[in-house]
C-alpha cells in the first residue's frame, strides 16, 4: 500500500504573549494513496495547523511529516517550495484566482512558476478545464464567473502537476447547497480516478461525502474511523465532461 502523507507524533507549539500553546499535541495517522479523508474539529482544534503543516506552509515543533518517502519536516525552506508546487494540489474556501487571468491561464499558474509550459502542458489545462465542466469558458475571467465555477477552476488548477494528494480547505465554504452538491460531486469522481483528497470542514453534512474522519480536540486525534454512512453526491451534472475526464486520467 503507498502511502501519500504520513504524521508521526506531530507537534506544534506558539508562543502568544509570553505564553506557549500546544496547536498539537502528538498528533499520527497515515492517509494511504486513494485515501478520501475529512479533517474535522471545533475552533482551536489545531485542524488549521494540521492543515498547515499538511501544506507544508509551516514547520512542525516536533515530530515528522512524510510525503510519501520523503520526511519534509527536514526540508528547507527551497525545497518545500518546490515540494508545495509539484506535489500538493490546494484547494482554498477563498478559490484565490488570479482577477487578471482567464480560466485557462489560471490553471496554468503553476506550470508557469515552475518555468515551464510546453504546449503539451496548455493542451492538458484545457482538457483539465473540460473536465470540471467548463470547457466552454476558456477565455472568461473569474469576475465572469460564479462561485462554484471559480472552486472548480481552482479545482483543476490543484490537478495540473498530478500531485501527492489534493489538500481542500473549507472548499464549499462559500457556496450554496446546489453548488456544494456539484463540488462534492466532482471530489467524488476525482476520487474513484484514484486521487487522494484530505479536506478540512467544519460542516458534517460536507465530511459524510468522503470515506474516513479524523476528528481533533485541543490538539489531538480524538476519533479516526471510516464513514460508514457515507453519502454520495449526484453525478448526473458530471456524466457531460465523462469523455473529458478519460482523456485527462489517459492522457
Amino acid at each position: 500500500m503507498t502511502i501519500a502523507a504520513r504524521c508521526v507524533d506531530l507537534k506544534k507549539d506558539y508562543v502568544l504573549k509570553g505564553e506557549t500553546v500546544h496547536a498539537l499535541r502528538g498528533v499520527s495517522f497515515e492517509v494511504p494513496e486513494g485515501d478520501y479523508v475529512a479533517i474535522m474539529g471545533p475552533s482551536g482544534s489545531g485542524k488549521s495547523t494540521l492543515l498547515n503543516l499538511l501544506g507544508c506552509l509551516d514547520r512542525p515543533t516536533a515530530g515528522a511529516l512524510f510525503l510519501g518517502e520523503d520526511d519534509v519536516s527536514t526540508m528547507t525552506d527551497d525545497e518545500l517550495s518546490w515540494i508545495r508546487a509539484t506535489r500538493i494540489g490546494f484547494v482554498f474556501q477563498s478559490y484565490n484566482l488570479i482577477p487578471q487571468l482567464t480560466v485557462v491561464e489560471n490553471i496554468e499558474v503553476p506550470l508557469y512558476y515552475q518555468g515551464r509550459l510546453r504546449a503539451s502542458d496548455r493542451e492538458r489545462c484545457r482538457q483539465l478545464a473540460a473536465m470540471v465542466g467548463l470547457g466552454d469558458r476558456l477565455r472568461h475571467r473569474p469576475a465572469q464567473l460564479s462561485g462554484g465555477q471559480q472552486q472548480r477552476v481552482a479545482i483543476a488548477r490543484s490537478l495540473v502537476n498530478d500531485p501527492f494528494f489534493i489538500l481542500a480547505d473549507e472548499p464549499t465554504g462559500n457556496l450554496d447547497s446546489q453548488t456544494t452538491e456539484e463540488i462534492l460531486a466532482l471530489f467524488e469522481r476525482l476520487n474513484d480516478d484514484g486521487k487522494t483528497i484530505i479536506m478540512v470542514t467544519h460542516e458534517d453534512e460536507v465530511a459524510r461525502h468522503t470515506k474516513r474522519i479524523i476528528r481533533l480536540r485541543d490538539g489531538m486525534i480524538q476519533s479516526d474511523a471510516p464513514n460508514t454512512q457515507r453519502k454520495h453526491a449526484g453525478t448526473s451534472y458530471w456524466s457531460m465532461a465523462g469523455a473529458a475526464r478519460e482523456g485527462v486520467r489517459h492522457g
